[in-house]
């Protein structure tokens, strides 16, 4: 990664059942969790298709499968086709609101409607206050809380858990109302993170692991241009 990352410590993680195929057998590479100038590296690993979970940056790193692409969003290029544009003009009356990450009721009860409702069963049902802070607000991590409110009532849609790069935003993790689904929160999540970083100047907004043909990633393609990372730099993806 550079001179800066002389004797940087990556790690195997031990096999453990893939989140996205039911059957198959997942490993991640992992940087050094104790190594106290993560802060300082997580903008570089980034570039470099890792990802944050917690305290932990990791990147996919299973034996014979390269399914999961490191995406991101080129900032400036990015023109919202006719389904977002739909999409914004359906949430007129949200609020998008920057706030420091903390765990409150609100949050934490909003998180675990979302749960319940988005992933019944996948081991994160008893998700509580302290699983809340450990998984979406870490310890040595620059992040923000991307709130979208609607504008009548105040009521709480939607928290996007966005992690602060010098010259980039990261979508960590969004968590919605599961009762507002005709809103598309998701995508409007991503859109209003867009906007965040053009306004900020920020080049790219990181998307996280795409996979093709998967239900639950077929969304991010739709946020073109899309790069993806091959493992030695990153190029766009055709539509």
């Amino acid at each position: 990664m550079g001179s800066d990352d002389d004797n940087l410590r990556l790690f195997h993680s031990t096999p453990h059942p893939c989140g996205y195929w039911p059957g198959r057998e997942a490993r991640d590479l992992v940087l050094d969790p104790r190594d106290e100038r993560l802060p300082k590296l997580y903008p570089t690993a980034l570039a470099w298709g890792f990802r944050r979970s917690g305290d932990i940056v990791y990147r996919p790193s299973c034996s014979g499968c390269r399914a999961c692409v490191p995406v991101r969003v080129p900032v400036a290029a990015f023109v919202p086709d006719r389904s977002q544009r739909r999409c914004l003009a359906r949430n007129a009356d949200v609020d998008a609101h920057v706030v420091a990450p903390a765990c409150t009721d609100e949050y934490l009860a909003l998180y675990r409607r979302y749960l319940s409702a988005r992933h019944p069963g996948g081991g994160m049902d008893d998700h509580g206050a302290h699983e809340f802070e450990q998984f979406l607000i870490g310890a040595w991590n620059d992040s923000r809380f991307l709130e979208l409110r609607e504008r009548a009532s105040h009521r709480l849609l939607a928290v996007a858990v966005t992690d602060l790069a010098p010259e980039a935003l990261s979508a960590v993790y969004t968590f919605y109302e599961p009762d507002e689904a005709a809103r598309g929160l998701g995508t409007l999540g991503v859109l209003r993170q867009l906007e965040w970083a053009r306004r900020d100047g920020r080049t790219h907004l990181y998307l996280g692991y795409w996979i093709a043909s998967h239900p639950k990633m077929d969304y991010k393609r739709r946020f073109r241009p899309l790069e993806g990372f091959d493992g030695r730099g990153w190029r766009r993806l055709e539509a």
